[in-house]
């Protein structure tokens, strides 16, 4: 097992829920990336999704489609992260799953992309354009590098998809708690508890539910119901108001850290 899946069984030993909070990769710099990562602990979250940046994000919201495009003015490239990470790696103490568009990695060739992103010490991938039809080749690449390979089921997949994301998916199954694209909502869809059971029964696998989730009160009532909460549009935001009010890179990182055990504590 690798580390995504091996804290994903100790959870399960232990009956906790999980936070999984996402982050712009290179937002503002890689070196921000970095320094964040190397504060947060498994005590504060499960893992960590990176989210790579991308010029047509096919369910990103305004905020993270803010995050990337200045990301990709900057000059950021995959290249760039890869290499951080491995320097870093030693020091970070969660596991990693990478957010990536389905045409990066076939742009650089599926093997290719699993083997660099294990080389740098990704333990998971979420590709949300990648679509069941088009899954079988990069499932079994990853089942064979032991990169674990999370999909994701929407409030309108039918039930023959939510059977096969279930079967495929590891760790966990991502559940898209509302239709659209991601960002912050006041409050959580009545359908959630039952499309969560659902999916649970499906794949006899735990459930981790994004898009929405804002506070830790969300946090809280997500997982009294779910396995883990993926909280994203709500840090990212905070990122770009910190950058945008010119706060030293040492405070933006305080302040993205201190959201994200906030988000855990509730």
């Amino acid at each position: 097992m690798n580390r995504l899946d091996q804290a994903f069984v100790e959870g399960a030993e232990q009956g906790a829920v999980r936070l999984l909070p996402f982050l712009p990769a290179g937002f503002p710099d890689v070196s921000t990336t970095m320094a964040i990562l190397e504060r947060l602990t498994p005590k504060g979250c499960t893992a960590v999704e990176l989210g790579i940046p991308y010029s047509d994000p096919i369910a990103d919201g305004p905020v993270i489609q803010d995050a990337f495009a200045r990301a990709l003015a900057t000059g950021f490239r995959v290249e760039d992260l890869w290499s951080a990470l491995r320097e870093a790696r030693p020091r970070l103490a969660v596991p990693l799953i990478a957010m990536v568009s389905y045409s990066i990695v076939f742009r650089r060739g599926p093997e290719r992309f699993v083997e660099e992103a294990l080389m740098a010490g990704i333990d998971g991938l979420i590709v949300p354009d990648l679509s069941i039809e088009e899954s079988p080749v990069l499932h079994e690449i990853c089942q064979q590098r032991g990169c674990a390979l999370t999909m994701i089921a929407a409030p309108t997949s039918t039930a023959r998809r939510r059977e096969t994301i279930a079967r495929i998916s590891s760790p966990f199954i991502y559940y898209q708690s509302i239709a659209g694209i991601t960002g912050e909502r006041s409050a959580l869809p009545p359908d959630l508890v039952q499309n969560v059971e659902s999916l649970r029964q499906l794949g006899g696998k735990p459930v981790c539910v994004g898009f929405g989730i804002a506070k830790p009160e969300h946090v809280r009532d997500v997982c009294r119901v779910a396995d883990g909460a993926i909280v994203g549009s709500a840090i990212v935001r905070r990122m770009i108001a910190a950058t945008d009010r010119g706060v030293p890179h040492a405070a933006l990182v305080d302040e993205i850290v201190a959201f994200i055990e906030e988000l855990g504590a509730g």
